[in-house]
């Protein structure tokens, strides 16, 4: 998910806030945004949402402490769930430990099985990357099966046996929220199994899953914008029942240029030149951000102002649906000298004592020319 939104805000706590209060308030913000109480409300849904990313940073030591430090950038790296893209019977099924019989858990039996929740991990890239497009390995820790229980949960040579709960169906029929109305969950004893583990693994204890650190290569497009996001099928974490993984969304965070600036497919670049430059024309090298990545040469007009915004056709970002370059809006920055030799300052006071002076009109905004240029054929 892409909020910004402070975690402890979401919850309703302080920084202190113990895990007992955490648990709690997300409880709470679960049973009042949960989305059969408000139906056909997408504020409602994101609420819930939100709540449940809180939750899950929030509840683990190691990602706390990071976010404590550092913020949301202090989360990068670590794979989070991708919530956006979950119902909530899926979202109760991962923290259906909190709900026990009030919820239940993810609303799916055992009969049937369920696929992996996807997961969300970022990927920074230089634009220089985005101008021609870039492989990149990338290392992520998902959920995966135990090996040495094979994802069953119990010790190795013991089997599971049939939930007394549920009778061995994986279901169970609750009423929710005041007896309004009713509706079959996932059962709370054995997590829609139907089946539960006596003696269990002492590598996972019994979740039937480790955390894996993974490695894999990602092929980033030329064009792609900082937020838009990869999807690698099957790259997430196990299904169960025999249900297929979920798959990996990376996430694409384009890292800020110290030359260029970028404004959809176009670029933007700042030049400085000399006022002896400007006032008498000259051919100057600038950087490119092209496929060979080689220096573009520009013409500078005799009397060119500060400010101007001179259009290089094609020497943009290429779009990322049909490879067309944007182009190159190069803004003219006149640099006046801070020091004068004594034969230039004698030549500077004969030109000045030639000068009309003049009131020049009011120029466009900087960002007005830009936009203006950039919008010629």
């Amino acid at each position: 998910m892409a909020t910004q939104r402070d975690y402890y805000e979401i919850l309703g706590l302080q920084r202190g806030a113990t895990v007992d209060d955490i648990k709690r308030a997300y409880r709470k913000l679960a049973l009042k945004y949960h989305p059969d109480r408000n139906p056909n409300d997408p504020q409602a849904e994101q609420n819930f949402k939100e709540a449940a990313e809180a939750y899950e940073v929030l509840s683990d030591s190691d990602k706390r402490q990071r976010y404590d430090r550092y913020g949301h950038e202090g989360l990068r790296g670590s794979s989070v769930h991708d919530f956006s893209r979950m119902d909530a019977g899926d979202i109760f099924s991962i923290f259906e430990d909190i709900f026990g019989e009030a919820l239940g858990g993810g609303r799916r039996g055992r009969q049937r099985g369920q696929r992996g929740y996807d997961l969300e991990t970022p990927l920074d890239i230089t634009l220089e990357e985005v101008a021609r497009g870039v492989e990149r390995d990338i290392e992520f820790t998902r959920q995966d099966h135990c090996p040495t229980c094979s994802g069953s949960g119990a010790k190795p040579g013991v089997e599971p046996v049939p939930c007394v709960t549920c009778g061995g169906q994986g279901q169970v029929v609750q009423a929710g929220f005041g007896g309004m109305f009713r509706m079959v969950t996932t059962c709370p004893a054995c997590g829609g199994q139907g089946r539960v583990v006596k003696e269990r693994c002492p590598d996972c204890r019994g979740t039937g899953r480790k955390p894996k650190k993974r490695v894999i290569n990602v092929k980033v497009p030329p064009g792609i914008h900082s937020g838009q996001a990869i999807r690698i099928p099957g790259e997430g974490e196990p299904g169960s029942n025999g249900g297929p993984r979920g798959d990996l969304h990376v996430v694409v965070r384009v890292l800020k240029h110290d030359r260029f600036e970028r404004q959809d497919d176009h670029l933007v670049y700042h030049l400085p030149i000399s006022f002896t430059q400007a006032a008498l024309g000259a051919k100057v090298e600038i950087p490119a951000l092209g496929a060979n990545g080689e220096p573009h040469e520009l013409t500078i007009k005799a009397g060119t102002q500060h400010g101007e915004v001179l259009q290089v056709k094609g020497q943009g970002l290429p779009n990322l649906r049909s490879g067309h370059r944007g182009d190159l809006a190069v803004v003219v920055t006149v640099r006046i000298p801070g020091r004068l030799t004594e034969k230039q300052d004698k030549l500077l006071r004969d030109f000045a004592a030639t000068e009309k002076l003049q009131v020049l009109p009011p120029t466009k905004n900087l960002w007005g020319k830009i936009k203006e240029t950039l919008s010629k054929d």
